[in-house]
């Protein structure tokens, strides 16, 4: 069947309420308010300019189809079937709002609307007002959003709790790989990796030196660790205290002032780095580390509350612009973050006795574009980072050992964080199976070597 006359069929097929549902779902495509939408032929117009609907790809289509339950309209028109790897168009946070839409009733809709009465305008309220209109105008407001779901669950609690496990749902799903152009991923894995193996000669090449490190303090050592979530689906960070613990002990041997933050909301720790970047005393020290301890997504943690900050946007304000006292000077970031769907599902892995959970962020491009930085991640896309519940993390309890090891030879950071990316590679669960590979970015001018200490190297052990 031709293309146009299929989607003229479709159109012809569907009521009013689901036009304006595939409107809704296609709101993050589309670019602008999905109220504009006049008809199916108006919608399919816009995505077909777009890009996004054509002959050669109508898989949005059946999507867009599957999730409003029109199954025997795809058999009638024999369209193509999603396959377990046609990417989807609609994101997840637009679905779960669709689905929440569906099972919120006339009734629950009146008191969804009355909660909401000193929230949004009047207009927006009104008995013609529908739930995915209401939805749409709290995303306006910016009273929810990916991210921030908070006060829809306190919503949905009050007026039909059952549907609070579909949000559950969603944070779980949150935590997932992304699908999204693994064979980029994979590319970018070698890339790194290559670069920080290769970086020591490439600086050595061109005679580069070595960053200052001269002065009375070395720097602040920030640990904020985030263990103890409020949200059901981010569970407890056990064995964490544990990496905080030879953190401190490794960077107080360095001669860092070690500062800890525990269990950090998204704005706390926002709160916290600005706090850190204004500080004046930077003039008299050499660089900065800060280490992230908590539950993530790709390029971004989250804080107890289960709303997430950007990496991004902890680095940028201590960076040259924003911290002239730091400028020219290494700025040091470890991120060891959790995936939620491996903490959903525990992998309990035999190692000594203790069990060891699965537990991994997706890495970006998050190394801001400013120099001096050096960002250093438990793990890469498609690779998982494991914690024990006695021991920590693998990357953390890595890097504090080589760090007390190679220090002492005189080694540079980025050697150091090349052996990091050696062991924890080696390690495998007991299957064989299961492997991490860290990945470390950066943005520096010259090699990072630590001052030996003239104190003895610290016992890691418990």
């Amino acid at each position: 069947m031709d293309f146009q006359r299929c989607l003229l069929n479709v159109g012809n097929a569907l009521c009013e309420d689901e036009v304006k549902a595939l409107a809704f779902l296609c709101t993050d495509l589309l670019g602008r308010n999905p109220t504009i939408v006049e008809s199916a032929s108006d919608l399919f117009l816009r995505l077909a300019y777009q890009d996004h609907l054509s002959a050669e790809r109508p898989h949005l289509l059946t999507e867009l189809l599957l999730i409003i339950q029109r199954t025997r309209l795809i058999r009638e028109l024999e369209l193509p079937e999603l396959s377990a790897t046609t990417r989807s168009l609609i994101s997840p946070y637009r679905k779960l709002l669709y689905d929440l839409s569906e099972g919120i009733t006339v009734g629950d809709l009146k008191h969804v609307k009355f909660l909401l009465n000193n929230k949004l305008p009047r207009r927006k309220l009104e008995d013609n007002i529908s739930t995915l209109e209401v939805f749409l105008e709290m995303e306006h407001m910016d009273l929810i959003r990916d991210t921030n779901l908070d006060l829809l669950e306190t919503i949905i609690q009050s007026v039909c709790p059952m549907l609070n496990e579909k949000i559950n749902h969603f944070k779980a799903l949150q935590y997932m790989s992304n699908y999204n152009d693994i064979n980029a991923t994979l590319t970018l894995v070698n890339t790194l990796t290559a670069h920080s193996l290769n970086l020591c000669s490439v600086l050595n090449h061109f005679g580069l030196g070595t960053y200052p490190m001269t002065s009375a303090k070395r720097g602040i050592c920030l640990i904020v660790n985030n263990y103890n979530f409020t949200i059901q689906a981010l569970r407890k960070r056990e064995g964490t205290m544990h990496d905080e613990e030879c953190l401190h002990k490794v960077f107080t041997w360095l001669g860092f002032e070690v500062e800890i933050k525990r269990d950090c909301k998204r704005e706390q720790m926002l709160s916290v780095l600005r706090e850190l970047g204004s500080r004046p005393i930077h003039s008299q020290m050499d660089c900065l580390v800060c280490c992230i301890l908590s539950h993530g997504i790709e390029g971004a943690v989250y804080g107890v509350e289960g709303r997430t900050v950007k990496i991004k946007e902890l680095m940028e304000p201590v960076n040259g612009f924003k911290c002239p006292s730091l400028a020219e000077k290494p700025k040091l970031f470890f991120i060891q973050a959790c995936q939620g769907n491996s903490e959903q599902r525990p992998v309990y892995i035999e190692s000594d006795g203790h069990p060891v959970f699965s537990d991994a962020i997706q890495a970006n491009e998050s190394i801001p574009s400013d120099a001096d930085f050096l960002l250093g991640m438990a793990t890469v896309p498609s690779f998982v980072s494991f914690r024990e519940r006695k021991n920590g993390t693998w990357f953390i309890q890595s890097l504090c050992q080589n760090l007390v090891q190679m220090v002492p030879r005189g080694s540079d950071l980025v050697s150091i964080l090349t052996k990091v990316n050696a062991d924890v590679s080696q390690k495998t669960d007991c299957t064989g199976v299961k492997k991490q590979m860290p990945q470390p970015a950066f943005s520096l001018r010259k090699k990072v070597i630590f001052p030996i200490p003239q104190a003895s190297p610290p016992s890691l052990s418990h």
